[in-house]
């Protein structure tokens, strides 16, 4: 297992480009937190390093995997994973995306900002089955805007 100096710093050939760190949170660190990795970890490849963590962490949902895929990003591999996976890294940001998990957050030392940013749970999306992927979908459009808009001008 790397270090977390060595998870720190790359991207860059072995030249020493420091990677911002970024955690996002969410209840189940089944659908939104899963894209949210999957989309920095793609669009900010070698500039933000993305986790995820789960404050009641489940399984990562079929139709988060299945639109991400459409993207052409493969989360098929990623699982859901606790905070406490978490508990001695260092961030900058930890980013919660889900109103439960902003309310549940911990606190984290190191000078990490901690941010909200909110977005509608797809996985209660009712309807059927084309209806449900519209809303992941939806959601993971406004991630893609909303926060790797922000993490690429930090």
């Amino acid at each position: 297992m790397a270090t977390p100096e060595e998870k720190t710093w790359g991207g860059d050939g072995g030249k020493g480009i420091f990677m911002r760190r970024v955690l996002f949170i969410c209840t189940k660190n089944s659908a939104r937190s899963q894209m949210a990795e999957g989309l920095v970890n793609h669009d900010l490849a070698g500039e933000v390093q993305a986790f995820s963590a789960g404050i009641d962490p489940s399984d990562v949902h079929p139709l988060a995997v299945a639109v991400m895929g459409e993207l052409g990003i493969d989360i098929s591999h990623h699982r859901s994973k606790s905070m406490d996976e978490f508990a001695n890294e260092k961030f900058d940001y930890i980013i919660t995306l889900c109103d439960q998990a902003n309310e549940s957050c911990p606190v984290f030392f190191g000078g990490t900002q901690r941010l909200h940013m909110g977005f509608d749970d797809p996985a209660a999306a009712p309807g059927s089955e084309a209806e449900k992927l519209s809303a992941f979908r939806k959601v993971r459009d406004q991630i893609r805007e909303k926060v790797v808009g922000f993490l690429s001008k930090q």
